[in-house]
């Protein structure tokens, strides 16, 4: 039938169909004949759709940060949503507004909403702590973009938003690069510092061990020469001790052989020396003879005027003296 037309959308699409400016049917999934002249279908799908968004901010430090990631939305309010963008299709599905396609307006919006919120989040930043503050910044964005005035009005609900990067400037890259390298470096040299620090320590140990044990060595051979000293020292007193008892011994021995001697000499002492001479001279020496009568002399040379005595008179004394001694010397042996 000429102007007839018949449209069937899945269930992920809500259908309004206007016919003279009035809602005359709406739903999700519907299947209808519709009179076109007089008909305007429009069609907001429902599914979940994935928008990407990459946008730069200016840190609390004044530099520029790049946050890619993307957003998660779904249409909750699709009549609301059809009152505010036009999702006019024509009889073969397409939309037909001038401009960009509804879809990548409606994602637009929100990316637009995402960015002035990540902007108020951003500025009160340094870059070190956007770069590293990707799961502190996500729940914060997530949770005001989904209290917006601007989602709430387009009928939209923000299942879930990622921030996939947060990259810097390529020179601040180079930069923090640089300073990251120089941390790590600082790091490795302490930890080579640390290795040597042990090594020393390790080695110093070792030092005081050795030095212990020379020590305990030292310790032993002192007592070692303490305990021969201490040996000695009582030898050398056992020896003090003999000598002691020797000198002891010859002493009393001494005063023996004295006490003997002085027995002995005892009755002689108040004998006349002249008669121990007279019998000493007994024993037939007529040196000893010669001797005395020379000694009785001298005791009277006061009363002797002239006293001749020649070296021949000597000479016979002295020669008839000792062949006296031979022939007795022969005889004692025979």
């Amino acid at each position: 039938m000429l102007g007839v037309e018949f449209k069937k959308a899945p269930p992920t699409v809500f259908v309004i169909q206007y016919q003279n400016g009035r809602v005359h049917r709406s739903g999700s999934g519907l299947t209808f004949w519709y009179f076109a002249p007089v008909s305007t279908i429009v069609e907001v799908p429902l599914a979940s759709a994935d928008w990407p968004f990459v946008f730069k901010e200016v840190t609390a430090d004044f530099q520029e940060a790049t946050l890619q990631g993307q957003l998660t939305y779904r249409v909750i309010d699709p009549q609301r949503l059809a009152m505010l963008m036009d999702f006019t299709v024509n009889s073969r599905g397409v939309y037909t507004s001038a401009e960009e396609p509804p879809e990548q307006l409606l994602g637009q919006r929100l990316v637009n909403a995402a960015q002035v919120i990540a902007k108020g989040i951003i500025e009160h930043m340094s870059l070190k702590a956007v770069l590293g503050s990707a799961d502190t910044i996500v729940p914060l964005m997530l949770n005001a973009l989904r209290e917006s005035e601007t989602v709430r009005m387009l009928g939209v609900e923000i299942l879930d938003m990622s921030i996939l990067s947060i990259k810097p400037t390529p020179e601040m890259s180079r930069a923090l690069e640089a300073e990251s390298r120089e941390i790590i470096q600082q790091r490795a040299d302490q930890a080579i510092y640390a290795r040597r620090n042990a090594a020393v320590e390790e080695e110093r140990r070792i030092k005081e061990s050795e030095l212990n044990t020379e020590i305990a060595v030292e310790t032993k051979k002192r007592q070692i020469r303490e305990t021969k000293i201490a040996a000695d020292i009582a030898v050398e007193e056992q020896r003090t001790v003999l000598i002691e008892k020797q000198v002891e011994n010859d002493r009393k021995e001494a005063d023996s052989r004295a006490y003997a001697l002085e027995a002995t000499l005892k009755p002689v002492q108040s004998v006349d020396w002249r008669t121990l001479m007279a019998i000493g001279s007994r024993n037939g020496d007529p040196r000893f003879a010669i001797s005395l009568a020379f000694q009785q002399l001298a005791e009277n040379a006061s009363k002797i005027g002239t006293l001749n005595l020649t070296p021949d008179l000597l000479q016979s004394l002295l020669s008839t003296g000792e062949s006296q001694n031979v022939r007795k010397d022969n005889r004692s042996h025979s």
